[in-house]
């Protein structure tokens, strides 16, 4: 259970021909309410792409459908260069958080544990999984963390534990839901630091929800404004200077010293 948490697997895994995630007339409804639809948007490798809007929007509910955790129309289609259909990759998932009993002993290793193995944590010895365990705990910063108890853990040192399970296998697409949602100004800066070095690093497909608009005109490539469909999309430019910001948040950010991505460190253009 806690591996699907984490992981969605398909018969193609790995999917080393792997280039774009084609999502092509989406759309998602419960009962008679419309969630969103006519949702077309392409997702390449080594790019990440943030999706924002306002609560309610349809945001995760995309996600969920990326995932087949609900049901949708259109198509969605995971392709190759020449756009031949790759058949399913791997996609990790970082969840807006994981409900657990802070008084409980388990460690950051036993979490692990539970996830690699089918297996009761108790009836196979941890040495046999420690270093695969702080191989991927060093990957988010986190391997001093392993044999912390998960209750004693601050928010930002969770989600980079979960960060780091949704990277076990590494996936071809990274799905990450709100997932510093209530973090310190020191954590969310440095989960997103790592997110961005993993799309460098494994060019990595990222889709991030995000409420934090500084972070995003800092890190994404590319931007999609939802509200129950696409409000907005393309570069960090192109969707903060469309009118349909104001409209939906109140505000247009001022974007006129942001040429590109500001990931050579220093302040956002516009706060």
């Amino acid at each position: 259970m806690l591996r699907h948490i984490f992981h969605h697997r398909g018969a193609a895994e790995g999917c080393a021909q792997f280039c774009c995630t084609k999502i092509e007339d989406f759309g998602v409804s419960f009962g008679t309410f419309e969630v969103f639809s006519h949702v077309n948007l392409h997702f390449h490798c080594g790019e990440l792409t943030a999706i924002i809007g306002p609560n309610g929007a349809g945001k995760s509910t995309l996600l969920r459908a990326i995932l087949g955790e609900v049901g949708h129309t259109g198509r969605l289609r995971f392709v190759d260069a020449d756009d031949r259909h790759t058949g399913h990759p791997i996609i990790g998932y970082v969840p807006q958080y994981l409900r657990l009993d802070v008084s409980a002993p388990t460690t950051v290793q036993d979490l692990f544990m539970a996830c690699i193995s089918a297996r009761p944590v108790w009836l196979f010895p941890a040495r046999r999984y420690r270093d695969r365990i702080l191989e991927n705990l060093a990957r988010v910063c986190a391997d001093h963390l392993i044999d912390r108890r998960l209750g004693a853990l601050s928010g930002g040192e969770l989600q980079r534990v979960l960060l780091a399970l949704a990277l076990d296998p590494m996936p071809n697409l990274l799905l990450l839901d709100e997932p510093v949602s209530g973090v310190d100004q020191n954590g969310l800066a440095l989960f997103y630091d790592i997110v961005g070095q993993l799309r460098a690093k494994e060019d990595l497909t990222i889709l991030l929800i995000s409420h934090d608009l500084g972070m995003v005109a800092r890190h994404a490539d590319k931007v999609v404004l939802m509200e129950h469909g696409i409000a907005a999309s393309g570069s960090v430019m192109e969707v903060f200077t469309d009118p349909q910001m104001e409209r939906l948040f109140g505000i247009l950010p001022d974007v006129r010293h942001l040429q590109t991505n500001d990931r050579e460190g220093g302040e956002p253009a516009w706060s």
